[in-house]
């Protein structure tokens, strides 16, 4: 498991996924706007569920994110496209709305980079996003990406196209900092 003092990436477990499928998938509006697959109605029981794991796809690293205060499922987190001859991966992540806001989504991001790079040892993560979505932009600059451009009415969300950011770290370029608290604690 890779954590945080707020958060634990942990392997997907078979109970997470009605739970993240009913409040990620179900949400059109959301959904749509996180996955360039159009959306379709899929029960959470669906074998063709976003959320459900496919152990021997190698393209992928899903993991479950559980708040550590409360030991809930708080969302979802992968590597995706991962490509171990470039050695590169995009990264993702959805958090069910109630946890959405507490700036989780940064804690996320460099436990996404600390995988990718020092486990995976993969040499670039790209984060491809909506120009409008503002957290996930600050959780990905805020982890050391850049902004490397932006792709003009990319992406077909819920009836219009919007602009899709394309944001780059490269190994070489990351550190994995501990956290403040952390840092205070070894001071």
């Amino acid at each position: 498991m890779l954590y945080t003092s707020r958060i634990v990436l942990r392997a997907r477990h078979d109970s997470d996924v009605p739970v993240l499928h009913t409040e990620l998938h179900d949400d059109i509006a959301t959904r749509c706007a996180a996955d360039t697959r159009p959306w379709r109605p899929l029960a959470p029981d669906s074998p063709q569920s976003p959320f459900v794991v496919d152990a021997g796809d190698d393209k992928a690293a899903c993991f479950s994110v559980v708040e550590r205060s409360s030991g809930e499922l708080a969302g979802e987190a992968l590597l995706w496209g991962i490509d171990a001859h470039q050695r590169h991966a995009h990264l993702g992540l959805a958090l069910r709305p109630g946890f959405r806001g507490r700036g989780l989504a940064g804690d996320i991001v460099r436990l996404l980079c600390r995988y990718g790079f020092t486990v995976r040892g993969l040499h670039r993560l790209q984060v491809d996003t909506l120009a409008g979505n503002l957290p996930m932009l600050k959780a990905a600059t805020g982890a050391g990406f850049v902004v490397e451009g932006t792709l003009r009415r990319a992406a077909w969300v819920c009836g219009a196209f919007e602009d899709e950011v394309v944001l780059g770290l490269l190994a070489s370029e990351w550190t994995d900092e501990p956290e403040p608290a952390d840092a205070a604690a070894r001071a």
